[in-house]
C-alpha cells in the first residue's frame, strides 16, 4: 500500500475503499473497474485513493486478504463442532455454511469469486489451506481409524480445492443442471465412499 493507515480516521477510509470495491467489482467485473467509480461509491475524493493505494489492483490486492480472512473466520468456530460428526454429515454442514457464506451481503463475495483469477486470490490462499488442513487434521485426530487412509494430504487437496471450486461454480450459473442440495450429497458420497473404501482395504 502507498501508506498503511494507522490513525482511525484512515482505517476507516481504507475500509470505506475496500468494502466500496466489492462493490463495484460485484456490479461491474475487475477490468470496468475503475478508482473513480470506487471513490464515489465510497464518499472519498479519488485523491484520498492514491493516499493508501498505488492503483486499483492494490485495492483488488486487500480484498482478496478480506476475503480469505471472512472465510477463515467462517469456518474456525465450526472445527470443534465439525470434528464429532461423521464424515459425510462434516462436509455438507461445512458445504452449507461455505454456500450461505458467498451468498450473503448481496452476494458480493460470490460475484468477486467469479472474477478469483484476474483478482489474483489463488496468491493468497495460503492461510485459508493451513485453516482446511487443520481441519483436516483434527478430523483425524478425533476419528484414528482414518489415519490408515493412504495419501491422506493428496486427496485432502483435491477434494478441498474441488469442493470449493465445484460450490462457487455451481452458485455462478444461473441455470444449473443440478440442485445445490445434489451437488453437496455428491461431493459428499464422494468424500465418504473414498473414506469406507480405504478403511475397508485396512481391515481386509
Amino acid at each position: 500500500m502507498a501508506r498503511k493507515p494507522r490513525q482511525r480516521r484512515a482505517k476507516a477510509t481504507v475500509d470505506a475503499i475496500v468494502e466500496a470495491g466489492f462493490i463495484t467489482m460485484a456490479e461491474r467485473g475487475p477490468a470496468a473497474t475503475t478508482t473513480r467509480q470506487i471513490a464515489d461509491i465510497a464518499g472519498v475524493g479519488v485523491g484520498s485513493i492514491y493516499e493508501y493505494f498505488e492503483n486499483k489492483e492494490e485495492i483488488f490486492s486487500v480484498m482478496s486478504d478480506r476475503f480469505i480472512a471472512d472465510t477463515i473466520a467462517m469456518i474456525q468456530p465450526l472445527i470443534p463442532e465439525l470434528v464429532r460428526k461423521p464424515i459425510k454429515d462434516a462436509v455438507l454442514e461445512l458445504l452449507a455454511r461455505f454456500r450461505d457464506f458467498l451468498q450473503a451481503g448481496d452476494e458480493r463475495y460470490l460475484k468477486c469469486a467469479r472474477h478469483a483469477m484476474t483478482l489474483g486470490f489463488e496468491q493468497h490462499v495460503e492461510p485459508l489451506q493451513k485453516t482446511l488442513s487443520e481441519l483436516v487434521t483434527q478430523y483425524l485426530m478425533h476419528h484414528p481409524e482414518t489415519l490408515q487412509i493412504r495419501n491422506i494430504p493428496t486427496m485432502s487437496y483435491i477434494m478441498i480445492n474441488g469442493g470449493i471450486y465445484s460450490v462457487i461454480r455451481h452458485l455462478c450459473d444461473p441455470a444449473p443442471p443440478i440442485s445445490f442440495d445434489e451437488l453437496a450429497e455428491g461431493l459428499a458420497n464422494m468424500v465418504s465412499h473414498y473414506t469406507e473404501r480405504e478403511l475397508a482395504l485396512v481391515r481386509e
